[in-house]
């Protein structure tokens, strides 16, 4: 092999070197969320995780279930209640939307959580006749106002409690979601209102993550 030659393949073995690097790079960015995208999808992540407290809640088979302990998968968590009239049907249908659009491994690795704002009227009976309208696999959360008070403002979604002797009341409360690592911990938000495709397209990156 003359030098020319010599010169010419160190070259290409270095080109290819480099565009397998960029490439790598690139994919293992799109992988993890570019954060411009992210929070152009509404999906804030925050600088260090958040712990959640040691609350003790009913979910929608009536079985305790500690909040703190919501690990092992991506949790969306949306506050609301099931006598809503517009914010929850519509946020939960997105959902479920999103859902339908998100390949396998992503759907595995994720669940929505609703956590019910208005204890007064949401049984675990409640919740799992309502949630069943939208996914049999949207999980719901159910316990004592001061409880449900204490992890809304732990995770900065806080709410107006009703008051329940108004026939018919309604409860103002936030569209956010908080977002909750596979480790049990707050990780972030996603803002209201949501856009579906940009979250469809977010989302499978920022659950891959540990």
């Amino acid at each position: 092999m003359t030098r020319t030659q010599k010169t010419v393949f160190i070259l290409v073995a270095l080109v290819a070197l480099i565009l397998g690097l960029t490439i790598n790079k690139v994919l293992n960015g799109r992988s993890q969320g570019n954060p411009a995208e992210l929070i152009d999808a509404g999906i804030i992540l925050l600088p260090q995780s958040r712990a959640v407290p040691e609350l003790e809640m009913s979910d929608a088979d009536g079985q305790p279930v500690r909040v703190d302990q919501l690990k092992g998968k991506w949790s969306l968590v949306f506050f609301g209640y099931t006598f809503c009239p517009d914010i929850c049907p519509t946020t939960l249908a997105q959902l479920r939307q999103v859902k339908s659009e998100l390949p396998k491994e992503a759907l595995e690795r994720m669940q929505v959580v609703l956590v019910s704002v208005d204890p007064n009227r949401d049984t675990p009976a409640q919740l799992k006749q309502y949630l069943g309208y939208f996914d049999k696999d949207f999980r719901g959360l159910t316990g004592s106002l001061d409880a449900t008070q204490k992890l809304a403002n732990a995770l900065s979604i806080p709410f107006i409690p009703a008051d329940t002797s108004k026939p018919g009341y309604t409860v103002d409360h936030s569209g956010n979601l908080a977002i909750i690592g596979p480790d049990g911990a707050q990780r972030g938000f996603i803002r209201a209102p949501f856009n579906n495709q940009k979250l469809v397209a977010q989302l499978p990156g920022l659950v891959k993550r540990d």
